[in-house]
């Protein structure tokens, strides 16, 4: 690890202060300080933002609820159950109790690992990112494999969620890292269905424009059963072939319609 400085603000304004040239927010920082061990990333200088309280925390807003970017998964998996059962019962998934209790959600969606749990949770919600300077709907914000449409400095404050009327999430654990080997996050609103699938894609997290549809008309794993994903953009490692995930896709969303129903 190469030698960096520590900036631990206490309140969002300084933490955007502290944002200048070759500083790196730091979250709950399980993939950033893994990466830095490594000596694949050198910040220079991480800003702390798990010590800002108004980065924390769990409320229910117009229309759903609100996550702080700082909020710890546990945290979300205990205080979401009242207000979005299917987003808490995600949150409680992710990882091991270790990770659950360090990691955060801003850090999730900031990362947008392609097999990352949030990720499915706020596109399959039509969710808004919430930054120190603007808002982002779920569907501009994730550009492809750990990209997003974040700015340079630009930091995720919160995570406001819709909810539907049913929802649910499933996913193919990868038993080493707990990782989404296939997650499919199904949520039923009064104006159709949305489906979010993460860790089957080389692009990332990605709306099945297709099984969207057909679940708008006839919410049953019967609607799905004869729609299929090509394999072409599918990742492929030795956890599984591209035609694997393809095929996972279409079982882990009849199931996530099965809990959600």
């Amino acid at each position: 690890m190469y030698n960096f400085d520590l900036i631990k603000p206490k309140t969002l304004a300084d933490a955007v202060a502290a944002m200048g040239d070759g500083a790196q927010a730091l979250s709950g920082g399980q993939t950033l300080l893994p990466t830095m061990k490594q000596r694949l990333a050198d910040p220079g200088t991480l800003v702390s933002l798990t010590g800002i309280p108004e980065l924390q925390g769990v409320c229910q807003g117009d229309g759903g609820i609100i996550i702080g970017g700082a909020t710890p998964h546990a945290v979300v998996a205990k205080e979401a159950l009242k207000y979005y059962p299917a987003l808490a019962a995600l949150a409680g998934q992710i990882g091991d109790p270790a990770v659950r209790n360090r990691g955060t959600i801003g850090g999730s969606i900031a990362n947008n690992d392609p097999s990352a749990c949030y990720p499915a949770a706020a596109l399959g919600s039509g969710a808004i990112i919430q930054t120190n300077a603007r808002e982002i709907a779920a569907d501009d914000y994730f550009l492809g494999m750990f990209e997003t449409a974040l700015d340079d400095g630009e930091i995720v404050t919160a995570v406001k969620f819709p909810v539907p009327q049913v929802a649910a999430y499933i996913k193919f654990v990868q038993p080493a890292s707990r990782f989404a080997l296939v997650g499919v996050f199904v949520a039923k609103f009064a104006d159709g269905v949305r489906v979010a699938i993460t860790g089957a894609s080389n692009n990332g997290v990605f709306r099945w424009s297709e099984a969207e549809a057909a679940l708008s008309a006839n919410f049953t794993p019967d609607a799905i059963a004869g729609l299929t994903l090509p394999a072409d953009d599918m990742i492929a490692d030795l956890h599984g072939s591209a035609d694997y995930r393809a095929h996972l896709c279409g079982v882990m969303t009849k199931r996530a319609v099965i809990a959600a129903g």
